[in-house]
Parts: structure tokens; C-alpha cells; sequence
């Protein structure tokens, strides 16, 4: 068995897409460490079948809806890399996120729950681990073509975003009707995409040369559990009509996704830093998502959280 010399940390590994994008950089890179960020019993669940690939991954229990639980997993890192029990870290995939009926769900440190773990907490891990990356070195956040809202991308089932400032999206009740699927849940969902939008640009611009950042997005994708918790039509939609367009070049199985994102968490999709992947190659993200004074007030708002 090749010794591991590189470590790729991943958040969201334990179903769905990104199980299977974890599965495939271990077939495709026995040289890889891979580090998993997740909650206890789905770290039990995934595990096992992660281990079948290869011996060479570990979890750490990590609560994203927990400032402290991500600051002590962050510095658990930090220990096993220092302490050289990791081989240096050239990648980190920020996968993980949530999709909830309401926009009133509150974290342990009162934020809304959407915006904690789809935006905060993707900065608080970086804001911790990126000055241990080694170059060249890439992070991937999975975004989503659900935040332009408009029905070319999401077929009128998804509101349009509504940014408001962070620190009034971030709070539960943000939205008109947030105790509505359609007015709060799925407009907290696709605010807090245009919000991972506005943070990859924005990392982008800050991080040193040889780091690259890119937003990743899968689009339609059958079977990832995400609508679980969506309720209303997302839910029957992803249940019963979505699979019966995966005969179409519009649809991705879980396995076809998870392929798409290890290409690009390994480089095989060329992209510059701070682009937009839809499923393989670079484009554009919507025209509300390039707003520089938007990210900067972004930005500083997350720093003062940290």
C-alpha cells in the first residue's frame, strides 16, 4: 500500500455526492490522506465504506452549526499536521450543507441556520486552515445554479435570493414568511448560495499565489438526501420526478456528480482561482453574484464572527 503524501479535509463526505467524490479521489489517489469532517453517526455510517478503498482516512467529529465544535476541529488538525501524524495538506472541499423547511432554524450561537453552516461556517474552516496548505493547492466549495432563482436554473420550484447585509440574512426570521417552505426555507437555501458566491470571490482575491479557490456546482442531482428537510414540493420533486430524467443529459446519479467534483477537487477540471464549475467546465455565475463592495461587506462581517 502506497504511504499517503498529501491530505485532502472534506466536509459533507459522508452521503451523497460527496461520498462518492471521497470514494473516488481514494481510487484515484492512493497517495491521499483523506480527512473527514462530520457528525459522529455519519462518520460511522461512511467510514467503513471509505476504508474498503483505502486505510488512509480518518474523522473528526465536527458540528458546522457550532463555532467551538468547528474551532476545536480545526485545531485537532493543526495538532496532527504539526505533529507530522498528517502528511501536508493540499486540499480542502467544503461540501457539506443543509436545506431546511423554514428559515427559523437557529444554531448553537443563534445564527440562522442555513447561513451557518453553508457560509459561516465554510469561512471559519478556511479562516483556521488555509495558511497550513501547501502549494499548489486548491479548495472547493459546492455552491449551487439555484442561486440565480430564476426559471431557466431551477424551473420556478426555487425563490430568487434576497440579500439583505449579512448580519440581517444571517438571523432566523429574515425573510418575509419565514415560517414558509417557498418564502423562508428554499430563500434562505438559495441567499446563502449567492452568499458561498460572494465568499469564494472574495477568498479569491486574498489568498497568496498557488492557492486556488472555486465554487463547484453540481446542478440537478438525484439521490443526495439534500431536499430531506426542504419539505413542500422540493421533496416529492426530488423524490419522484428528478429520477425519471436521469436517461437525460440534464440529471447526475450521485456517482456521475461525485466524479465531476474529484475532478475538480484534483485539477483535472482546469479552472482559474475564484471560478464558477458547472458540473465540468467554467462559466459564469449570475450577474448578482459579481458584487465587490458586497464581498467586502461579506467578508468583514465573517471576520468579526471569527
Amino acid at each position: 500500500m502506497t504511504a499517503p503524501t498529501r491530505t485532502v479535509v472534506m466536509t459533507g463526505a459522508t452521503r451523497g455526492i460527496g461520498l462518492e467524490a471521497a470514494k473516488d479521489l481514494l481510487r484515484r489517489g492512493p497517495e491521499t490522506h483523506l480527512v473527514v469532517l462530520g457528525r459522529g453517526p455519519s462518520n460511522e455510517r461512511a467510514l467503513p465504506r471509505l476504508k474498503e478503498i483505502s486505510p488512509h482516512v480518518s474523522a473528526i467529529e465536527t458540528n458546522l452549526a457550532s463555532k467551538a465544535a468547528i474551532d476545536t476541529a480545526a485545531a485537532g488538525i493543526e495538532d496532527l499536521l504539526d505533529a507530522g501524524a498528517l502528511p501536508p495538506m493540499d486540499a480542502i472541499v467544503c461540501n457539506a450543507g443543509v436545506h431546511l423547511s423554514d428559515a427559523l432554524h437557529t444554531s448553537e450561537d443563534g445564527y440562522e441556520l442555513t447561513f451557518a453552516v453553508n457560509v459561516l461556517a465554510t469561512h471559519l474552516l478556511l479562516r483556521r486552515l488555509h495558511p497550513h496548505l501547501r502549494a499548489p493547492a486548491r479548495i472547493v466549495v459546492t455552491v449551487s445554479d439555484a442561486h440565480f432563482g430564476d426559471l431557466r436554473h431551477t424551473g420556478g420550484t426555487m425563490p430568487a435570493p434576497q440579500w439583505k447585509g449579512p448580519a440581517t440574512v444571517s438571523m432566523p426570521g429574515a425573510f418575509d414568511r419565514s415560517d414558509k417552505v417557498r418564502a423562508g426555507g428554499r430563500r434562505a437555501y438559495t441567499t446563502s448560495k449567492l452568499g458561498s458566491i460572494h465568499l469564494v470571490h472574495e477568498w479569491a482575491r486574498r489568498l497568496p499565489e498557488g492557492i486556488d479557490i472555486l465554487a463547484y456546482n453540481p446542478s440537478l442531482v438525484t439521490g443526495t438526501g439534500l431536499a430531506r428537510e426542504a419539505g413542500g414540493s422540493a421533496a416529492f420533486l426530488m423524490k419522484w420526478f428528478i429520477p425519471l430524467l436521469e436517461v437525460t443529459p440534464l440529471v447526475d446519479t450521485p456517482p456521475v456528480a461525485g466524479r465531476k467534483l474529484a475532478d475538480v477537487i484534483l485539477g483535472t477540471t482546469r479552472a482559474a482561482t475564484g471560478s464558477y464549475i458547472h458540473r465540468t467546465r467554467a462559466t459564469s455565475s449570475s450577474a448578482e453574484s459579481y458584487d465587490a463592495e458586497r464581498e467586502q461587506a461579506l467578508w468583514d462581517w465573517l471576520e468579526q464572527q471569527s
